[in-house]
């Protein structure tokens, strides 16, 4: 068994690729907040690409936390040298493990601010990237403005001391940037929101412009915030991948890194201070990025959104087991096809119909073994990020829209628990205690999930069909059950 560190890379099994390049050359250009399991599957892996064919040694990635849960990443990098081993699950059940080399460092806010501060300050660092989840941005997904209401912001706009969030952390390394001459890193979200490029500029615009002064006006116009699309589907690491991992390859990794074959990186080409040739690595380099992100949000993301409520409901655990019965394959793709495709621009390269074809083979794959509850979390920001859009499109066009109402159907039955098979169902969501109370009360108010969380449903109250449909669909699951709602879904919508 060999632990996984920089002066051990040599001695690991021969089956595992390693870095061909010489680490001791990479210096930091990107500081990275939100180092989880989806930057090391993507961003990490494009830019360890890069280096291997000798292009990006300029381009490492300085891993930033700025959370208190942020600590165990931490560890597990520095302990390894900011290596770590991804592995690639194929379909046929061949793993294919590589050591990533191109996370250089990692530092921790709580370690002592002002060194990340100064890391984002300096002049080598070109980028700024993020992954700090859908509701990580604090903007108002109808109003596109920042809510600066929670206490953290206010603490950091007070300026009760070093900044805490990522918020403050980013302008303040931007302020003080401006006030030494130094041109502005590029912020780059890599989170599943659309426009995120835009939401990422109203959010840090917004908290720099109640900083006061006019340093909002000058984030808002001098730096760059491109939008991107990111797509690879990377389940959380559990002790028993790190234990196979060891049993396979015998790798001793802190955190490995287990995904699916398929990746994508689709990218506005908008950088202020210069970017990798991340093109030389398959990533698609394009001037809009809105017609694939509204693909990948409409069609996999609120694809997994449909499939994980509804497998949740009956009782399922893993997200291919619902996608190899027969009930949820044929609704999922019923959404996709009838519902989600029909609001969707043109998408230069891509076949719609056959690309659902695809995320259905991706969803079926028995290696990846993603859980259902993964895809349930915080659900209060995915499904409106994911599947409202749809529906709103679909209210304002007349067209159909029972199944997509039956995922947020589905959502509100598995919060009152237990599943169709008697087990309790675990909500973990920032809003938990407020979907729970309002679920609980639903058999004899059928709208009170949705009235009782206007802040998360906003307008798709005011729509009769909606609601009707809705109440219907939540009473079919009540005294059907699932698979039965699901079947009979089209008699179930309202005209």
């Amino acid at each position: 068994m060999t632990t996984l560190s920089a002066g051990t890379l040599t001695t690991l099994d021969p089956s595992v690729a390693v870095p061909t390049y010489d680490r001791s050359t990479v210096t930091s250009g990107i500081v990275h907040v939100g180092v989880g399991g989806f930057h090391r599957a993507h961003q990490a892996m494009y830019l360890d690409r890069l280096m291997g064919v000798g292009l990006a040694t300029s381009w490492g990635i300085t891993g930033a936390g700025v959370r208190s849960t942020d600590v165990a990443m931490r560890d597990a990098l520095v302990a390894q040298d900011g290596l770590y081993t991804l592995v690639l699950r194929h379909p046929d059940g061949a793993w294919t493990p590589r050591v990533i080399g191109s996370i250089v460092d990692y530092l921790l806010r709580a370690d002592g601010p002002e060194a990340l501060l100064e890391r984002m300050a300096a002049p080598e660092v070109r980028i700024v990237s993020l992954t700090i989840t859908e509701g990580g941005y604090g903007v108002d997904p109808l109003t596109g403005e920042f809510d600066a209401q929670s206490p953290a912001v206010q603490s950091d706009l007070r300026g009760d001391g070093p900044p805490g969030t990522v918020f403050g952390v980013v302008v303040e390394a931007l302020a003080r940037r401006r006030a030494r001459g130094i041109p502005p890193f590029t912020v780059l979200s890599c989170d599943n929101i659309q426009k995120n490029g835009v939401v990422a500029r109203s959010a840090f615009a917004g908290f720099a412009r109640l900083r006061g002064d006019d340093l909002g006006a000058w984030v808002a116009d001098e730096v760059r915030f491109p939008s991107s699309m990111v797509d690879r589907i990377t389940p959380q690491t559990t002790d028993d991948d790190r234990v196979e991992v060891r049993r396979r390859f015998g790798v001793d990794d802190r955190w490995p890194v287990l995904c699916e074959p398929f990746c994508q990186w689709v990218l506005e080409d908008d950088f202020g201070a210069g970017r990798p040739p991340l093109e030389e690595v398959g990533v698609q380099l394009v001037a809009d990025v809105e017609p694939y992100e509204q693909m990948k949000l409409r069609l996999l993301n609120a694809g997994h959104q449909a499939l994980g409520h509804a497998g949740r409901l009956a009782g399922l655990e893993l997200v291919h087991e619902v996608a190899h019965d027969p009930v949820f394959e044929r609704f999922l793709l019923e959404y996709m096809r009838q519902e989600a495709i029909p609001t969707l621009p043109p998408v230069p390269g891509v076949d719609l119909t056959s690309y659902t074809l695809e995320l259905v083979e991706r969803f079926s794959n028995t290696e990846i073994r993603d859980t259902v509850s993964r895809l349930c979390a915080n659900a209060s920001d995915r499904v409106p990020a994911f599947l409202f859009p749809v529906l709103r499109h679909q209210i304002a066009a007349g067209g159909p829209l029972a199944r997509a109402t039956a995922v947020v159907a589905c959502w509100a039955r598995s919060a009152d628990g237990p599943d169709e098979r008697g087990h309790p169902v675990e909500i973990e969501d920032p809003l938990a205690g407020r979907l729970t109370a309002a679920a609980s009360r639903q058999r004899r108010e059928p709208l009170a999930f949705l009235s009782e969380n206007r802040t998360v449903f906003g307008d798709l109250l005011d729509s009769r069909r909606f609601t009707e449909t809705y109440a219907a669909i939540l009473s079919a699951l009540y005294e059907g059950g699932v698979r039965r709602t699901l079947t009979e879904i089209d008699g179930l919508a309202t005209r």
